[in-house]
C-alpha cells in the first residue's frame, strides 16, 4: 500500500512551494495538482515540472468532488502519490475529504503546509488574526443571500473583524471583486437597514496577498468602490473595535483616513 501526500503550493506562484514539499514532488511515483480553488497570478506550470523533474497531471473539481478523487485514490494505492493544492493542502474542504476517503481505504496520507492566503490576508492588513470572527464567502450575484451581511453584523455586535473571501470560478476565468462585493452588500442594506454597509463605513479592499506586488486600501466603502485593484484574487475585510495599534496600521499601509485614530480602543 502506498500514500498520498497533501503538498501546500503556497501563493502567487511555483516558487511558494516550501523545500520540503519540493522534495516530496521530486520523490512521487504520481504528481498532480489542483488549480480550481484558488488563483495563482504569476503561476506557471511548466516550470514547476521543471522544478519537480516529473509530468503533473491537472485534476478538475468533478475529479475530487464528483468522482470523489478516484484518480488519486487509485494512484495511492499502488505508490506515492503527491498531490499539489494552491495554499495551505487542507484549507478546503474538498481535500479534507479526500483524506478521509483515503484513510477510510487504508491509504496512509501525509501534509506539507503552505503559506496559506488566510494568514497572508490578515497579516498584511495589519488586524490582530486574534481579532476576527466568523469567516463568511460572498458569492457570486446568482447565488447571492444575505447570509454574508448577516455574519458581518453578527461579528460587529462582538466588536470583532470579518474577513470576506470573494468568490471564484477559476474555469470560467470568473472572479468577484470588491467592488461587485461592496454593491450586492450595499443592495441588502438597502433592504435590511441596520447601518452595517453604508458608504461612510471603513473597509479593506486587498488584491494579490502574497505577491510581489499585492494591492491594500481601507477606506469609507464611497470611496472604496472608486478605487482599482487591479487583478484577482481580491478580498474584503470589515474591521470590528480596532486596537491603536490596527489603526496605525492601516493608516501607514492602507491609506487609511487618520479619523481611525478616534476609533480606537
Amino acid at each position: 500500500m502506498g500514500e498520498i501526500v497533501f503538498v501546500g503550493l503556497g501563493l502567487n506562484d511555483e516558487m511558494g512551494m516550501t523545500l520540503r514539499g519540493l522534495e516530496e514532488a521530486k520523490s512521487a511515483d504520481t504528481v498532480f495538482i489542483e488549480l480550481y480553488t484558488s488563483v495563482l497570478p504569476a503561476f506557471s506550470f511548466e516550470h514547476l515540472e521543471e522544478l519537480a523533474g516529473k509530468k503533473i497531471s491537472v485534476v478538475s473539481r468533478k475529479d475530487l468532488e464528483d468522482d470523489c478523487g478516484r484518480v488519486v485514490l487509485s494512484a495511492g494505492r499502488l505508490g506515492k502519490a503527491v498531490l499539489i493544492v494552491p495554499g495551505d493542502p487542507l484549507i478546503a474542504t474538498t481535500h479534507v475529504a479526500l483524506r478521509v476517503e483515503a484513510h477510510r481505504n487504508g491509504i496512509e496520507t501525509r501534509i506539507v503546509h503552505g503559506a496559506s492566503a488566510l494568514s497572508a490576508i490578515i497579516g498584511l492588513s495589519g488586524l490582530h488574526n486574534y481579532k476576527f470572527g466568523k469567516t463568511v464567502t460572498i458569492p457570486f450575484k446568482e447565488n447571492f443571500s444575505e447570509t454574508p451581511y448577516n455574519v458581518i453584523a453578527q461579528n460587529r455586535t462582538l466588536g470583532l473583524h470579518t474577513l470576506c473571501l470573494l468568490d471564484l470560478k477559476t474555469d470560467e476565468k470568473r472572479f468577484l471583486t470588491v467592488k461587485e462585493a461592496l454593491k450586492m452588500l450595499g443592495e441588502i442594506e438597502n433592504k435590511k437597514k441596520q447601518g452595517i454597509v453604508l458608504n461612510d463605513t471603513i473597509a479593506v479592499g486587498l488584491a494579490r496577498a502574497g505577491s510581489k506586488a499585492p494591492s491594500l486600501k481601507a477606506e469609507s466603502i464611497g470611496e472604496l468602490l472608486k478605487f482599482d485593484f487591479g487583478e484577482p484574487p481580491m478580498t474584503l475585510i470589515f474591521p470590528g473595535q480596532l486596537h491603536f495599534m490596527e489603526a496605525e496600521a492601516l493608516i501607514a499601509f492602507a491609506g487609511a483616513p487618520t479619523k481611525l485614530r478616534s476609533m480606537t480602543t
